[in-house]
């Protein structure tokens, strides 16, 4: 499906895929804002990750599908990069949705900081840094095609 074939309106999922978990987040309807979904424990062997985030894409109902592409800050990509084009891959043929990749420099970054911030530490901030770096992702994305 084109980028011009997708929906407007519609809910949108994103993904921050991370060596040990993947974080979800979701948008409204309306596509103007990302909340913090749910963490998914990473499954490289079994693939329980990809089958759980395509449960999440249908019972949300969900137009799309963003998912971060981590790069560095002079704009190549690395091991992180190839895992998520991995889990893309092995994504892509669960849905009737299209997925795109989404440049996601620092949103692991911003999101541990905010947390922190915020007074979360330790355990509790890794349980839920990844959520917060997917609404990164997807609020980027939100903003840009807005």
């Amino acid at each position: 499906m084109s980028v011009e074939q997708v929906p407007r309106r519609g809910r949108r999922i994103g993904i921050d895929v991370g060596s040990v978990r993947v974080g979800v987040a979701l948008s409204d309807p309306d596509g103007l804002i990302a909340t913090p979904l749910v963490t998914v424990p990473r499954d490289v062997e079994g693939g329980t990750d990809v089958v759980a985030v395509a449960a999440l894409v249908a019972e949300h109902e969900a137009v799309g599908v963003v998912v971060g592409l981590p790069r560095t800050l002079a704009g190549r990509e690395g091991p992180a990069a190839e895992a998520a084009r991995v889990f893309v891959a092995a994504l892509e043929p669960a849905l009737a949705v299209p997925v795109e990749l989404s440049d996601e420099r620092l949103t692991t970054v911003v999101a541990t900081r905010q947390l922190r911030e915020s007074g979360r530490k330790g355990r509790k901030q890794r349980a839920v840094v990844d959520q917060v770096a997917a609404v990164g992702i997807l609020q980027g994305w939100l903003d840009r095609h807005r």
